[in-house]
């Protein structure tokens, strides 16, 4: 297996813990909460699927070589590579 199909199982791998775990959290909490109190149970999950996560990571914008502090966050970054979009 070369490095790049390694890297896409890794990934592949880290998805299907992150979707298994909000399944899991919709089932326990159903519809209607606050979207803090899912982020919580979610990041609980994927901290005892053993995953790194990091929550409320600035995101700075870039505009035309400017850096712009605009308050993005992304909620959730899962082991240093599965984002949003990724």
């Amino acid at each position: 297996m070369n490095r790049r199909d390694a890297e896409t199982q890794r990934k592949n791998s880290i998805r299907e813990k992150i979707i298994g775990a909000a399944i899991e959290v919709h089932r326990a909490l159903g519809p209607g909460l606050l979207e803090s109190a899912y982020e919580e149970c979610l990041c609980y999950e994927l901290e005892q699927a053993g995953l790194f996560i990091e929550r409320q990571v600035p995101l700075p914008v870039v505009y035309k070589e400017v850096l712009l502090d605009c308050g993005y966050r992304l909620d959730v970054i899962v082991d240093n590579s599965i984002a949003p979009g990724d």
